[in-house]
């Protein structure tokens, strides 16, 4: 198979799951999106031996920068309320969002609360790498991959009943 067929292919069975990855770490679904077009731009630009763990690494390396220029741009907006009177239904719909919202937070308050390597392990699983993918992605041995996400899968469940707990008690 020529290299150029192999990327495309790569590209049409990754692209979703390197969305999915980046979205778990830009928490912005049109920006991950942005992303992961830029990631597989680069991919057809070097042509990397490894294209699948490549891919993954330019996406982690896109998700740190992308965080550090939105902390940047955060210290410079402020939010505008442009409807102070709603009616019902946009108060219903507004309700809902803050619930996603506070969930959402929730769900990044227990992964910000894992260590980094935890975390990586765990996002480089959910967008669909094998272990030796994660393990040539994290130096960690392949035979270590399981134990270390089962550990981190557990630790995120037990973080994120501790933020839910705290949240529902801060609310009583």
């Amino acid at each position: 198979m020529r290299r150029v067929d192999e990327l495309e292919r790569l590209y049409q069975t990754s692209y979703t799951a390197v969305v999915r990855f980046l979205y778990r770490k830009v928490w912005d679904a049109d920006r991950a999106e942005d992303l992961a077009q830029e990631v597989f731009l680069r991919l057809f630009q070097h042509k990397p031996e490894k294209p699948r763990a490549w891919v993954f690494a330019v996406a982690a390396n896109l998700a740190r920068d992308e965080a550090r220029s939105a902390i940047r741009r955060r210290k410079h907006l402020t939010l505008l309320s442009t409807d102070p009177t709603p009616g019902p239904s946009r108060i219903q719909a507004a309700d809902e969002a803050v619930e996603h919202d506070e969930q959402m937070e929730a769900v990044r308050e227990a992964l910000a609360a894992l260590t980094p390597r935890d975390r990586e392990v765990l996002l480089l699983w959910d967008a669909g790498l094998s272990y030796p993918e994660i393990a040539s992605q994290t130096g960690l041995a392949v035979g270590a991959v399981g134990t270390t996400l089962a550990r981190a899968r557990k630790r995120l469940v037990e973080a994120y009943d501790t933020q839910h707990a705290q949240d529902h008690a801060a609310h009583s």
